[in-house]
């Protein structure tokens, strides 16, 4: 694929507002994540929620969107002076030619739930003004909707929801566009906000760890669940001459089509979606110098994930998985994992795997368990979703 150049980036999590408050954090090893009580429901697990997103106001021109979701989404895009930034890219390239791409899961399914809360006892009916409604909150467009909206733009507009893959297979999409000359740039992201349907599903599935998660440790007990917004706006260029950025610079995706909720167990598809990044992005397995896991800290997940790595790297490329920080934030997770990609090439940041005492021992890749500084040149990001849906980023430093 042709390499596509970073021109901003913001994002939000339960570690802060904006890239500077996640990279101290990440430095300092404090962690966003708390006990779950969301909705005032005490659940026996931990969540990264963002502080604030209740009074969150929209423009009085949104205020038809207004719904967790997308008031996380609004708070993401007034970091980092990513707004005002996006309004001098408008200028330039003209609104029509800057296309929005955007990956949830839960989407608004928050609104949902509270409606059926004041459903008619008698009639069985949902609220009369949540149906009109629902199309601009529950939708899974709608986040699209709203960020195309509040940004003032009218490019091609698309919204993927794949489950945890769903906002970095949006990457894939925002590079086809512009290959194919339908648009100039683009704004890429993934926002995907807390709701009980999430937290009380995966709680079910006996997925959810009693206490913060802890990626690939031998006594890792399961994930904890985040929400997060995060966003990045792609061009063909470096901007203003720019000489020091980071690139994206391939991808690769790939279905195991094994089972509805797990992946295959020997990581036949995250194998694919690694071999095909690195033939997208012309570059050899020997040229990765970290891989950003996948690591939602689940027994089968992250054994999935170190058999495949294993496979293409052996134990030479370091590995690790940043949801000891921030909780796997689903949708969100690949926009998350590629601002953070960001800040670890910028500045010469390796993270470990927060909480992790022990590393699994039956495990053959490199994790780290303590955050290392060093130059690295390109990252591999994995993100496999449910059903074996997989899609695996290259980010490269471009001086």
């Amino acid at each position: 694929m042709t390499p596509l150049y970073f021109g901003y980036s913001t994002l939000v999590s339960s570690l802060g507002r904006g890239k500077q408050a996640h990279l101290t954090a990440l430095q300092e090893q404090q962690s966003g994540l708390r006990p779950c009580e969301f909705e005032g429901k005490t659940l026996p697990t931990y969540m990264g929620m963002v502080d604030g997103l209740d009074e969150i106001s929209l423009p009085s021109n949104l205020s038809h969107f207004r719904c967790r979701n997308n008031h996380l989404a609004s708070l993401g895009l007034q970091q980092d002076g990513f707004e005002d930034q996006i309004a001098e890219a408008r200028r330039q390239y003209g609104a029509q030619r800057i296309g929005v791409f955007i990956g949830t899961s839960t989407s608004g399914i928050l609104e949902t739930e509270h409606a059926y809360q004041h459903t008619d006892h008698d009639t069985g009916r949902l609220p009369a003004e949540f149906i009109p409604r629902g199309r601009y909150t529950q939708d899974s467009f709608s986040v699209g909707h709203f960020v195309r909206e509040y940004l003032q733009l009218t490019g091609p507009t698309a919204v993927v929801s794949t489950a945890c893959s769903s906002s970095a297979k949006v990457f894939a999409a925002a590079s086809r566009y512009i290959e194919t000359g339908l648009c100039d740039a683009v704004v890429v992201g993934g926002v995907d906000s807390l709701c009980l349907t999430t937290l009380y599903g995966f709680s079910a599935l006996q997925l959810t760890a009693p206490g913060p998660c802890r990626p690939c440790d031998a006594h890792r007990e399961g994930l904890t669940i985040g929400e997060a917004a995060a966003f990045v706006f792609l061009e063909k260029s470096p901007r203003n001459g720019k000489q020091q950025t980071t690139v994206f610079l391939g991808y690769g995706e790939s279905s195991d089509a094994y089972h509805m909720s797990h992946p295959h167990p020997n990581g036949h598809g995250a194998i694919l979606a690694m071999e095909a990044s690195l033939h997208s992005s012309r570059l050899s397995a020997s040229d990765i110098d970290y891989i950003h896991m996948h690591g939602t800290a689940t027994v089968a997940n992250d054994q999935t994930e170190d058999r495949a790595i294993a496979a293409i790297f052996q134990n030479t490329t370091p590995c690790s998985s940043t949801k000891g920080w921030t909780g796997h934030t689903l949708g969100a997770a690949g926009a998350v994992a590629v601002v953070l990609g960001d800040l670890f090439l910028q500045h010469g940041f390796l993270p470990g795997c927060l909480n992790a005492s022990t590393v699994d021992p039956s495990f053959s890749s490199q994790v780290l368990l303590h955050n290392q500084e060093r130059p690295i040149q390109h990252i591999m990001s994995n993100f496999f979703g449910f059903g074996g849906n997989n899609c695996t980023l290259i980010l490269g430093r471009h001086a």
